[in-house]
């Protein structure tokens, strides 16, 4: 999954265009400006229950074409005190994404080279629309240490490599946890196929492990599929030592299920699902979050000031947030085009099902509402309290 997607030949997103028409898939900073500004309007609050601090690290994963960020920092821009405070910071190992976030930032093109390696560059510039200086990173370890910060995952987890098992039961011996790999057979027209592990693997005896300690005995009897992703640990490890060092709080934004993830890998090429075997490097390949894993890793890792919050459904939150009121401001100065843009935008990020207004057979019919598919958890300075839209 790592391969196809970031490979440096022949990666999934380093060399095609991915977001929008063009590409495989859309994501809600896609859909709507009203989705950057709401972020925004969470992370203007976040600052100000930090004690507004004169300097706050704004740091984004996987941040797509920069159109969230975009949003975010046109929609902020009269909270002058907060856009003052402000560093951009990127993690991004797609060269063509970056040459696309630098255009929606409007950033002239400073690489600078690590010395004595091959690792790609660090870019540093600073935005002239938004006068705010941007830096970009290959690993959130990357970004500097010792302020204030507040980080991003909109649609970032689910393109985590995962490892994928699946309990076998045979008439003579019980074989019990396996692991789905990816086998060749040079005979067939596509030589990928999928089978399982004869015996434990380190996987098995390392991730599931964990994962399986975190379940109960009754919810493992009824579970013969499972996914584990040891990188959204990883990071979800990284994002709690900083808050509890430097203070702020992370937000994760993604689909996925606040308990044990089972069989969710799939693959979107054109804005279809493909068999996720099928020519790899051509289509987007993804599998749901697993909250719940999140959650109990902050818990166990973390330093005992870092909390979490939730998860909620992106419907939940964004109505929290005020996204009716934007709706209703930006229509009441748009064109009647406009406004139905607006309204089928708002349902996308809100809604269930297919929009409402439209029967089956219009354009647009089949778009369906991520209001109850995507979810949203926060990772923040125990000391702040439950930041907006997660309080009681």
């Amino acid at each position: 999954m790592e391969e196809v997607l970031t490979n440096p030949s022949a990666g999934y997103y380093l060399h095609q265009e991915v977001f929008g028409a063009a590409g495989s898939f859309i994501t809600s900073p896609d859909v709507s400006q009203m989705f950057g500004e709401m972020i925004g309007i969470w992370s203007v609050s976040l600052w100000e229950q930090m004690g507004k601090p004169r300097k706050l690290q704004l740091v984004e994963l996987g941040p797509g074409r920069g159109t969230l960020m975009q949003d975010l920092l046109r929609s902020t821009l009269t909270f002058k005190d907060f856009s003052k405070a402000l560093s951009i910071h990127f993690v991004e190992c797609s060269p063509a994404l970056r040459k696309q976030q630098r255009r929606a930032l409007q950033c002239p093109s400073e690489e600078k080279k690590h010395e004595g390696g091959d690792r790609p560059a660090v870019e540093n510039s600073r935005s002239q629309r938004f006068e705010t200086n941007v830096a970009w990173y290959l690993d959130l370890k990357d970004v500097p240490r010792g302020v204030p910060t507040i980080i991003i995952a909109q649609e970032f987890f689910d393109a985590l490599p995962i490892h994928q098992f699946q309990h076998r039961l045979s008439q003579k011996t019980p074989v019990g946890w396996c692991e789905k790999l990816i086998d060749v057979d040079s005979r067939q027209a596509n030589p990928f196929r999928f089978v399982l592990s004869s015996q434990p693997t380190a996987a098995t005896l390392l991730y599931l492990k964990k994962r399986l300690n975190w379940i109960t005995a009754v919810e493992e009897e009824s579970i013969h599929h499972i996914e584990v992703c040891p990188k959204a640990l990883q990071v979800s490890q990284e994002i709690a030592k900083r808050v509890a060092e430097d203070s702020g709080g992370g937000i994760i934004i993604d689909y996925g299920k606040d308990e044990p993830v089972t069989d969710s890998f799939q693959a979107i090429r054109n804005h279809e699902f493909v068999n996720v075997l099928d020519k790899p490097g051509t289509a987007d390949l993804s599998a749901h979050v697993d909250f719940a894993a999140i959650k109990r890793m902050v818990a166990e890792t973390a330093s005992p000031t870092v909390s979490t919050y939730g998860p909620i459904f992106q419907q939940e939150f964004l109505a929290m947030l005020g996204i009716n009121v934007r709706l209703e401001a930006l229509v009441k100065d748009a064109s009647d085009e406009q406004g139905e843009k607006l309204q089928l935008g708002y349902w996308r990020l809100v809604g269930e099902g297919p929009p409402p207004w439209l029967s089956e057979g219009d354009d647009g019919y089949k778009i369906q509402g991520m209001g109850k598919h995507y979810r949203v958890l926060a990772i923040a300075d125990s000391k702040l309290g439950a930041p907006a839209c997660f309080r009681q």
